[in-house]
């Protein structure tokens, strides 16, 4: 493999209009992706999906060189129904439209410019990865004072162009002071095989709003790795939610600084796995000044052979007092071969906070059961009935009612 990263990395550089400096900085990150290696089970953070005996039994030889030059046809039926929104679509990794006719062009910033780095707390080899063979960085922003008057969907496409391959993306989101985004990261696949690595960093001024939700719904056999980095100041608010249900293998990671007083962060997520499928969430939020607070709630319904885990850390540090921090994950195993894994973290440092974690997984309850089953309803019904209930108060924690309608009935969740 790292002949071949090599060699594809030359290839990327050849095809890109950057700097020999920028190609040395980024050929050290090749070779501490190429010392280290994807992630594995020696890594703490990575001790419950082993993505480097995912990415060799799932695909094996992964191409890391894409030619960008190639346009791709744009498939309307990927669009969400139902829902008014500006665009921005990626197909294959490359940017093949941006549509932001619903929105005052004046308040909005959009630019594709070279990288140099991005570091991030929590890095690991995927980091690296990306630093090698991300060239530009995708950034909006968002002027101050300004809502965006519409949600923004981003597509994330690919097609039967690709196979075996590794798309690295970089995206970079600022809200100026009082501005807010509401934002869905849409993930659709008609390729194979393929693993997608990307980067957010969302930079939140004084009292603005980011509503971030990550939509990965349609079965697939790729691959995919998240890393979300967001920075809060003041009066800033963050509302995260994750829909992880599509992709063979899909990790989420969250690492939030909440920096400025009576900021605060909300993740809520749902696991919702069929046979074989292997997802996890990771977060850490970092409680750094007085007078923030978080919010974490994490569901899962697991199928046969399927795996899911959460990893949530709340940090408080010692000047962070009047911390206020919740954490809890529950799981219904729908079989005895699903599991479940759950690693939740208190790390605390002043002592006027109120902070508390919690996990929970079992199956349904066969007594239940009966008792719909006796009122009229099948076996399956009654199933579904219980597990309608288990998760509708995840979803009911999204604050926008248009996004939480589309996500009800994506999901088939009822009142």
């Amino acid at each position: 493999m790292n002949e071949q990263l090599q060699i594809d990395f030359d290839k990327t550089n050849k095809t890109s209009d950057i700097s020999d400096a920028d190609i040395k900085l980024k050929r050290n990150h090749l070779n501490k992706f190429i010392e280290s290696g994807f992630p594995n089970r020696k890594q703490e953070n990575w001790k419950f999906l082993d993505i480097s005996q995912i990415i060799k039994k799932n695909i094996g030889d992964l191409s890391f060189f894409n030619d960008y030059s190639i346009p791709n046809k744009i498939d309307p039926s990927i669009f969400a129904e139902g829902l008014e929104h500006n665009k921005i679509i990626f197909i294959n990794g490359r940017i093949e439209k941006i549509d932001f006719n619903y929105e005052d062009q004046n308040k909005i910033q959009i630019s594709d410019k070279i990288e140099k780095k991005i570091s991030f707390v929590n890095e690991n080899s995927l980091i690296d990865l990306n630093n090698a063979f991300t060239n530009k960085v995708f950034k909006v922003l968002i002027k101050k004072n300004y809502s965006l008057k519409r949600p923004l969907i981003i597509y994330h496409s690919t097609n039967e162009k690709i196979k075996s391959k590794n798309i690295n993306l970089r995206l970079d989101f600022e809200l100026e002071e009082n501005s807010s985004l509401r934002l869905i990261d849409f993930f659709t696949d008609s390729s194979d095989k393929n693993f997608t690595n990307i980067l957010y960093n969302f930079d939140l001024k004084k009292d603005s709003i980011l509503k971030n939700y990550k939509i990965d719904k349609f079965i697939n056999n790729n691959l995919k790795y998240s890393f979300n980095n967001i920075e809060q100041e003041a009066n800033s608010i963050s509302e995260t939610f994750i829909l992880s249900s599509g992709s063979n293998f899909f990790k989420n990671e969250v690492n939030c600084n909440l920096k400025g007083e009576y900021s605060s962060a909300f993740v809520n997520g749902i696991f919702s796995l069929k046979e074989n499928q292997q997802h996890e969430i990771r977060t850490t939020i970092n409680h750094l000044v007085e007078n923030t607070k978080s919010y974490q709630l994490i569901k899962s319904v697991l199928g046969k052979l399927s795996k899911a885990a959460y990893q949530g850390k709340i940090f408080v540090n010692s000047k962070a007092q009047k911390t206020d921090g919740y954490q809890l994950s529950k799981a219904i195993l729908m079989d005895e071969t699903s599991e479940f894994n759950a690693k939740p973290e208190l790390e605390i440092y002043a002592d006027d906070v109120k902070c508390s974690h919690g996990s929970a997984s079992g199956s349904l309850n066969e007594n239940s059961i009966f008792y719909l089953m006796s009122r009229g309803l099948n076996y399956q019904q009654s199933k579904e009935l219980l597990i309608n209930g288990f998760l509708i108060d995840v979803v009911e924690k999204i604050t926008d009612s248009e996004i939480k309608n589309l996500i009800k009935n994506m999901i088939g969740l009822k009142e």
